[in-house]
Parts: C-alpha cells; sequence; structure tokens
C-alpha cells in the first residue's frame, strides 16, 4: 500500500508538471478534514466517521477555471451500537484508504469586495480499499478476522471557495458503501508560473 501511494503521488506530481498547454499554470496541494456520513446499506453497521484528504490540483491559463486534481484520503467508520445488539458483534469498524482523480470546477464570483467567495463543483472516479475489522461476542463461537475489499465507484461535490479556503459537501458512490462526506479544505500553492 504504501509503495502504491508513493507511486501515485510521483506520477501525479511528474504528470502534472509536463503540462505544456499555456503560459501560466500553477499546483497547488489541499489538506481537507471533515465528517462522513454513511448512507443505505452502509449505515445499518457504521456510525457517522471522519475522514481527511490530500489534495494535488493542477490549471493552466488555456483552460480556467477548471482545475484537475487528484485526492489522496483515509477514513475511519466506527460500528453502531444497536448493531451489536442485535447481531454476533462484539465490535465491527472499517479503516478505507482512497484514490480519487478528478475535475474542478469555478464559477464567477458571488462576493468580491469583502471577500472572495466563487462556487464550485467538481466530479471524479473513486477507489477505495476497505480494511474491516470483525470482532464477534465470546459466546458467538465465531472468529474475529479482518477483511479487505476493493471498491470502484464516483463522486460528485458542490460548495464554496475562497480559493484559500473551501466548504464542499460531495456525494461519494461505492457498491453497498455510499456516503455523504464534508470537506473543510485549505489550499496552498506549490507551483505557480506566470510568463
Amino acid at each position: 500500500m504504501k509503495k502504491l501511494l508513493f507511486f501515485l503521488i510521483l506520477f501525479s506530481s511528474v504528470t502534472f508538471g509536463q503540462f505544456k498547454f499555456g503560459a501560466a499554470k500553477g499546483l497547488f496541494m489541499g489538506i481537507a478534514v471533515g465528517p462522513r456520513f454513511p448512507i443505505g446499506v452502509f449505515a445499518d453497521a457504521q456510525n457517522i466517521g471522519i475522514g481527511a484528504e490530500v489534495i494535488f490540483s493542477y490549471s493552466d491559463n488555456e483552460f480556467l477555471p477548471v482545475f484537475l486534481y487528484t485526492m489522496i484520503g483515509y477514513q475511519h467508520y466506527p460500528g453502531r451500537q444497536d448493531f451489536y445488539k442485535r447481531s454476533d458483534y462484539a465490535s465491527f469498524s472499517s479503516n478505507v484508504f482512497m484514490i480519487a482523480p478528478g475535475v474542478r470546477y469555478y464559477f464567477k464570483p458571488i462576493l468580491e469586495n469583502v471577500v472572495l467567495l466563487m462556487p464550485i463543483i467538481d466530479i471524479g472516479a473513486e477507489y477505495a480499499l476497505f480494511e474491516n475489522w470483525h470482532q464477534f461476542k465470546i459466546d458467538s463461537g465465531k472468529q474475529n478476522f479482518v477483511e479487505d475489499i476493493n471498491k470502484f465507484g464516483f463522486h460528485i461535490g458542490a460548495g464554496f471557495s475562497m480559493f484559500i479556503l473551501d466548504v464542499v459537501t460531495y456525494y461519494n458512490y461505492l457498491p453497498k458503501n455510499q456516503y455523504l462526506s464534508f470537506n473543510l479544505r485549505a489550499n496552498i500553492p506549490i507551483f505557480v508560473k506566470m510568463q
């Protein structure tokens, strides 16, 4: 897993750095945190989770206000107490490692005088590796185990940006693991070139 993350970060950096479209270009890094709300079948056994992400974004004056990005994230979901009461489980939790490339679009600012405030939308693909910990009650006679599951899906998000600080709500679809996520994201310029 560590090797995979290393190569993805390296690939993103090299790929974004090779674009030759326009005279002005920029590479940005964002750090986001926020709650994750399971919905549907996912909410039957899992409680509200927490997530953190690192995002690398690239744009160029040839296709502004569109940004290309890659998100790398971690999420943790504890089990629900009522699920333990109606099952043989003593504990059930999920750790999720995700990678999500996508495209973000910045609309014209709705506020410019006091603070810059722009509506944003984004959409992207999503790969997630779930590490599920199954721990059963002693009298159940079942063995505890760890389960790794790979899933592919997509996400759609909308929110507001002050460019340095974003607030975005996402709907994330993964088979049997749909969830809503709310992100507070800080963006930091890594490389900006103007010619």
